[in-house]
């Protein structure tokens, strides 16, 4: 039983003892700087059981755990809560037991668990990555790290959308355009080739629309007519009939983009343990739906259409197939859910890094499957994640529209640059070791701005303001971590302190606080799928450790006893520093 646990504990035996009452639960705080106390209880809660004054109902539990646990110090009692003092003694003891362990607040997963699939990226094969894709690709990796820390198994997994239209107007401007034009005889990256030949499709299209407006037709019939898009609608039949020369074509500027994607991932520094494909899923689901018509989850309109009554649920009618008997996305997610189910048996949970345009869509999803009768359908979550924006001006892109996820990592790293050598910070490093530190603090600071936020707001994302050494920021964390490596360079770090002889300093017990929080922080960043709540964790370990920093001398301590033990406190914060980190997915530079 940790200290929180035991105080509950006791708390409840006192509200019976003294008050002949039974508390369910018990509310417990970390005391705000402004009072004397560790740990606060909340007593208005208690008021629904106990009746009276809640400061002397404060008091009364108060000299109650007193006499009861010899870890309490002392106690106070403003307004409705119980502050309490935790003795010094009881921080050092709980430090030695956690100093030496580097994989503190992380759970390994049990053997008969239940794995958690998290569905990141998505990205079509007919343009690169950008920065919506960058967010993305950011949380869902997060949040598969802070799920395996928290104790679960965790499979990271994409599906591509390989197939439709979309993919065809890329492939028809290649043929019609590209006079043979690879990424090797171009010099480009096959996802920035692919695009381009997306971006000519377009301009194409809209010339011919203009010409068939001139010769008298309606905007709307030449939008439909415009000969481009009717080869393209064609060509994406022949696909579909799987004509030879069409498939081959698609595999080859498929191929050139995966190559493409792979490149930005690792830079990116995101991974994925499996790959679907939508030209592999799309097909997927009408079984179920046969299912499902079989056993009235659906019904079937005079068309022969088949749909979802979900009005009774708060929502409406969605359909699952057309009357052509086609597929809709609906259908394809349903079968692709229940696929992957199959292909890993121990999945017992997804969760879906999608916009939150599509809330509606996950919504409908996690309903149908859930009446199909799948006992799993409880544990889908949608990680609805808002717009990223850029100060107009700061970068140009292609149409003027989209940031381009590849332009956007360098120049993070050409803004760390410019920073760093304006603020002198990078003196005896040689050029190699420069390139890859713009890199690590550039990227360090895209992740951090980004992952601090709440996923489901809106974000303005100043590239400038993100690589800031001060304020909460990535770099800011970074220099700290960098700092505490610099003394433990110069600290024997095999050392050992006795405990007993030790007087703890106030900066001491709070930076000690601080680190326990850190089991928690990981479960309770698991179970909302929030990175941000580790981000900030990280930042306010910082803010501790800078304070006791400039208030406690380390390397100078009075004796060799302190100094030992301060250098093991100082390590702590850095590997917990790293481990948040890792969890962010960004690195921490030993030196800077």
């Amino acid at each position: 039983m940790n200290l929180q646990e035991t105080i509950s504990h006791q708390v409840k035996n006192a509200v019976n003892a003294i008050f002949a009452a039974n508390l369910e639960s018990v509310e417990l705080q970390t005391t705000r700087k402004e009072f004397v106390g560790d740990v606060t209880v909340v007593i208005f809660p208690m008021l629904r059981v106990v009746k009276g004054n809640p400061v002397q109902i404060g008091e009364q539990i108060g000299q109650y755990l007193m006499e009861k646990l010899q870890v309490i110090k002392s106690f106070n009692v403003v307004k409705g809560f119980l502050n309490i003092e935790i003795e010094p003694a009881h921080y050092l003891e709980v430090f030695e037991t956690i100093k030496d362990n580097d994989s503190f607040g992380f759970v390994t997963p049990q053997a008969d668990d239940k794995a958690v699939m998290v569905e990141y990226s998505s990205p079509n094969t007919n343009k690169p990555l950008h920065l919506g894709h960058i967010r993305n690709n950011l949380l869902g990796y997060s949040v598969s790290e802070i799920l395996k820390a928290s104790g679960k198994k965790v499979y990271k997994t994409q599906i591509i959308n390989d197939r439709g239209i979309h993919i065809c107007k890329s492939m028809l401007a290649w043929k019609r355009y590209g006079d043979g034009e690879t990424p090797e005889s171009s010099g480009l990256k096959g996802d920035k080739l692919v695009g381009n030949y997306y971006v000519k499709f377009d301009q194409e299209y809209k010339k011919e629309i203009q010409e068939l407006i001139t010769q008298g037709k309606t905007e709307d019939d030449a939008k439909k007519e415009a000969p481009i898009l009717t080869e393209a609608q064609e060509m994406l039949q022949k696909w579909e009939a799987g004509d030879v020369e069409t498939v081959s074509l698609w595999e080859t500027m498929n191929a050139w983009v995966y190559t493409g994607f792979d490149e930005t991932y690792k830079n990116l520094g995101v991974d994925f343990d499996n790959l679907y494909y939508e030209s592999q899923t799309y097909l997927l689901g009408k079984e179920f739906v046969a299912e499902g018509l079989k056993s009235g989850v659906f019904f079937q309109k005079e068309d022969g259409s088949v749909w979802c009554d979900l009005t009774e649920d708060g929502l409406d009618e969605k359909i699952v197939l057309r009357s052509d008997g086609t597929a809709v996305y609906m259908t394809q997610d349903i079968g692709t859910a229940i696929q992957r189910v199959k292909d890993f048996p121990d999945v017992g949970g997804m969760v879906y890094t999608v916009g939150n345009e599509q809330e509606y869509h996950f919504q409908v999803l996690f309903l149908i499957i859930k009446k199909l009768g799948f006992d799993w359908a409880k544990n889908l979550f949608h990680l609805s994640y808002g717009m990223v924006d850029l100060p107009s001006g700061k970068m140009k892109s292609r149409e003027g529209t989209v940031v381009d996820a590849d332009d956007l990592i360098v120049e993070m790293a050409q803004t760390a640059e410019e920073i760093s050598e304006e603020l002198g910070k990078l003196e005896g490093y040689s050029a190699e070791e420069k390139e890859e530190l713009y890199k690590s603090i550039g990227l360090g600071a895209l992740k951090y701005y980004i992952l601090k936020v709440d996923p489901k707001k809106r974000i303005l994302f100043d590239p400038k303001e993100s690589i800031d050494f001060q304020g909460n920021t990535g770099p800011f964390i970074q220099y700290t971590y960098a700092r505490i490596q610099s003394i433990l360079r110069k600290a024997d770090a095999k050392a050992t302190f006795d405990a007993t002889t030790i007087e703890l300093h106030q900066k001491e017990k709070e930076l000690i606080k601080q680190l326990l929080l850190f089991p928690e922080v990981v479960q309770n960043a698991a179970e909302q799928h929030s990175p941000a709540l580790i981000a900030n964790y990280t930042y306010d370990l910082v803010k501790e450790f800078n304070s006791f920093y400039q208030n406690v001398s380390i390397l100078g301590a009075e004796n060799e006893n302190e100094k030992t033990f301060r250098v093991a406190l100082s390590r702590k914060v850095a590997v917990t520093i790293k481990s948040a980190f890792g969890l962010l997915g960004i690195d921490v530079p030993e030196r800077m």
